[in-house]
């Protein structure tokens, strides 16, 4: 059994309800100790999983809440735990916390509840990076790939090829066992077949790495054009209110003015980039270095063309982003309709003329048209790298697998195994069990 560890599990500051949380080989003891519930009944005497009113012992005051104790194996962490509900004062819920340390627990360190739950078997470690993404969730398309993680999905789907893959495995070593019985011409193709099984749905898995990303961390997309085109005007109209200053007078933006909204339940952050063109202002030409490093971070430029005033400072700035993905749009199309090689939409941000199928080009441009982001996809950097190296173990396999003796076989299958089973923790060392954990805020 471990040491008993506290924290407050609610975010800090008022609120109306605060939870302290204890976990560990005897947190009823200090329970006991802090806890008076009403009635005739004993804390050593609570029920498992039934919530108990009463007063709780603040250290030198006292607050009416609640107290709830969960009985290991059968909690969150796999261990006994307790569980203070109050108000949500930051002087109750701080003098809580203070008398739990006060009675023998320790404050907990970051993500410490979810790391024993790990060790206890209560969760694989993709399930806690879910419950990571869930947490930080901002909007809701990160939400959804967060419960998707927690939920076990990947580790299952994992567990099923890393079975395949033992499967490969036994029927190499029944090979090098049984040399005598002239299985082995047999036995490399049954291998071959696995391997190219698991190959192909962990090379899926790789194809969608790209979306997985952009609905975690959500999609860049870059403003970009001469001075005066409107993109401020755009960046105002698509955050529906007023983020960047706008006026007629060119240069006005000289610094990257920042909003974020979701399209299709996916974050996309904006920067409104200073216009780019020669300038003897000394900051205005800062601004337009800013600008050209957003050209290179984006994963989108939205590239401003001013209907009524098309320029061959334009045509530089598409030689800047050529090669990237672009979405050229003509903005103040309520001022003059013209065409422009390679715009796909006209719109007016003052206006707000075309804005809904703005977004829509956006999307499609970034996440693609048709795309479903409640499918299965990877999102976090650490599965891509696995996968790549499980997969490259396999394609080493495969080249071998014709002519290579069988033991020389069997490490390069073994080694693709263990790739995989970083995913689920089977094989995660210290370091990485560490890494993901340390991503927690205290309390979880």
């Amino acid at each position: 059994m471990s040491d008993n560890i506290s924290a407050i599990s609610t975010a800090l500051g008022a609120s109306g309800v605060a939870v302290i949380r204890l976990s560990g080989d005897s947190p009823l003891d200090i329970a006991k100790k802090m806890f008076k519930p009403n009635g005739k009944i004993a804390v050593e005497d609570f029920t498992p999983n039934v919530m108990y009113v009463g007063e709780i012992d603040c250290g030198g005051f006292y607050d009416y809440g609640m107290c709830v104790y969960f009985k290991a194996p059968r909690s969150f962490t796999g261990e006994d735990c307790v569980e203070f509900h109050c108000h949500g004062g930051v002087a109750i819920t701080r003098g809580i916390l203070k008398r739990t340390i006060e009675l023998g627990a320790r404050l907990a360190t970051n993500g410490e509840f979810t790391k024993r739950a790990f060790l206890n078997g209560k969760l694989s470690l993709s399930s806690a990076e879910g419950l990571i993404n869930m947490i930080n969730g901002e909007s809701v398309a990160r939400a959804k790939a967060g419960y998707n993680l927690y939920r076990e999905k990947l580790t299952k789907e994992t567990g099923i090829l890393q079975d395949k893959l033992l499967d490969a495995i036994s029927e190499i070593d029944a090979d090098m066992d049984f040399p005598e019985e002239d299985l082995e011409t047999a036995s490399r193709e049954t291998v071959k077949s696995i391997l190219t099984e698991v190959k192909e749905k962990l090379c899926y898995y790789l194809s969608t790495y790209r979306l997985g990303r952009n609905v975690v961390t959500g999609v860049k997309v870059g403003i970009v054009g001469k001075p005066n085109t409107g993109k401020s005007s755009i960046l105002n109209a698509l955050l529906s209110y007023d983020k960047a200053i706008v006026s007629s007078i060119p240069g006005t933006t000289r610094d990257i003015v920042e909003g974020s909204i979701e399209i299709n339940d996916v974050k996309f952050n904006f920067s409104d980039t200073a216009g780019i063109r020669e300038s003897s202002d000394e900051i205005e030409n800062l601004g337009v270095v800013l600008s050209k490093k957003i050209l290179e971070e984006s994963d989108l430029i939205l590239f401003v063309l001013d209907s009524s005033n098309i320029e061959d400072t334009d045509l530089d700035i598409q030689k800047l982003i050529d090669g990237k993905n672009v979405l050229t749009v003509l903005n103040k199309c309520d001022k003059a309709d013209v065409d422009f090689d390679g715009a796909e939409l006209k719109i007016s941000a003052k206006e707000r003329l075309n804005l809904e199928a703005l977004r829509q080009k956006i999307f499609d441009k970034t996440i693609g048209s048709g795309i479903d982001v409640n499918g299965d996809f990877i999102c976090e950097e650490r599965h891509y790298d696995a996968i790549c190296r499980s997969v490259d173990k396999i394609n080493d396999a495969l080249s071998i697998i014709d002519f290579a003796s069988t033991d020389m076989l069997a490490v390069d299958v073994l080694a693709s195994w263990e790739a995989l089973g970083e995913i689920s923790g089977r094989t995660a060392t210290e370091e990485i069990i560490n890494n993901i954990f340390s991503k927690f805020c205290v309390g979880k």
